[in-house]
């Protein structure tokens, strides 16, 4: 399905595409996850749009049933792959939660830059993206999310992600047709 519109103000938020997840064994390689993120990045900073990028530095407090692993990571774990350019006028959204929302001021600074709409891509698809397209869709944004710019490490939840929770939040495009519609409603 192809999105049926772009706001005035949308915002392309990518999640966790970060030094320390990129050897993940996901079901798309990341590498190709990261070069479609790339061109929406560019796109977006061509029409003047916000582009946020989120890192995680944690997890939530308390309890889990999950086991962490007690390593350290590396110092560049959380620092955004090169290959999105970031640049300084990025908006960065360092988060300690699965969404970008929770425990940020994310919400606050897409409001500020009057933004209606969120296009979100990145990793993993059923937690990350998942929990931030949750989020931005209680929050009252327009939800995109472009489906080929973003991967999982598991094949049954990304499809759960994709084909049943998806749909109910937002509409899903790919990044070639977000980027035909994003250029001809400038």
């Amino acid at each position: 399905m192809t999105v049926t519109a772009v706001d005035p103000t949308p915002a392309l938020v990518l999640i966790d595409l970060q030094k320390g997840l990129m050897d993940r064994p996901t079901l798309r390689p990341l590498d190709q996850i990261v070069q479609e993120a790339a061109h929406l990045a560019e796109a977006f900073r061509r029409h003047g749009l916000p582009v946020v990028l989120v890192n995680a530095t944690g997890g939530a407090p308390g309890r889990t049933e999950v086991k962490r692993s007690g390593a350290t990571p590396a110092p560049d774990w959380a620092e955004i792959v090169e290959e999105l350019g970031p640049r300084p006028d990025d908006l960065r959204v360092t988060k300690q939660r699965w969404g970008a929302f929770t425990g940020t001021t994310l919400d606050d600074q897409l409001r500020a830059l009057g933004v209606t709409q969120v296009v979100l891509a990145g990793v993993a698809t059923s937690i990350g993206v998942e929990s931030t397209a949750r989020a931005a869709y209680e929050h009252g944004y327009h939800v995109v999310l472009v489906t080929d710019a973003m991967t999982d490490l598991d094949a049954a939840t990304h499809a759960n992600s994709i084909e049943r929770i998806f749909p109910r939040l937002g509409e899903t495009t790919t990044t070639e047709e977000f980027l035909a519609a994003l250029d001809a409603s400038r």
